[in-house]
């Protein structure tokens, strides 16, 4: 069981849960991580076994706390990464997913620790996803999924889920981005699922 499968599991968990309260499910993990039922399945199993999640056959996947500070402590080095390359690098919003995905598993923590102060210890990667604090606090901004909202109703862009590059660059070409004001009104449906607001 390797360490950067392990990883990418407890990361993917801990998402899916991060802005929303329902618990993942093996099929929505095997779909999440593009992997057969089966293989997933398996690696579950060995998460168990290893104290990192709960599991119930045909149940949710839970991360135990164990699991869980292990997931904050690869997401929290995924969205450092993601703003180093925007900010440092002249990566757009859309590119540094993946580069993230690679680099996160292979830098140590003591560069993460050297951009983190470098960056002035961001508090949101570029798409407004929470970075985890050194001690693991994470502060979630107060938000709502913009097609749940009044159409006429202003709010001001807090995330913005970075899973459809497709998104990422419509809005980039509509010169929108965190902390921009919009209403639903003013974007197309299929924007809506992938943006938060605060309306406060």
């Amino acid at each position: 069981m390797s360490a950067t499968v392990v990883e990418d599991y407890l990361k993917a968990i801990y998402s899916h849960t991060e802005w929303q309260d329902q618990p993942i499910t093996s099929s929505q993990l095997s779909a999440r991580l593009s992997l057969a039922p089966s293989t997933v399945t398996e690696m579950v199993k060995k998460l168990v076994g290893h104290g990192l999640v709960l599991h119930e056959p045909y149940g949710a996947v839970v991360l135990t706390d164990a699991g869980r500070n292990q997931a904050i402590g690869i997401v929290r080095r995924h969205r450092l990464i993601e703003s180093w390359l925007v900010g440092q690098y002249g990566y757009s919003w859309d590119e540094v997913h993946d580069e993230a995905e690679v680099l996160e598993h292979v830098m140590s923590d003591r560069l993460l620790d050297a951009i983190d102060a470098q960056l002035g210890h961001p508090t949101h990667d570029p798409h407004g996803d929470p970075i985890p604090a050194l001690d693991g606090v994470i502060r979630m901004p107060d938000a709502v999924l913009l097609e749940a909202q009044d159409g006429a109703r202003e709010g001001r862009i807090v995330r913005i889920s970075d899973r459809d590059p497709e998104v990422l660059r419509e809005l980039e070409a509509r010169r929108l981005s965190i902390g921009s004001e919009v209403t639903a009104d003013s974007l197309p449906a299929w924007l809506h699922p992938s943006i938060w607001i605060s309306t406060s």
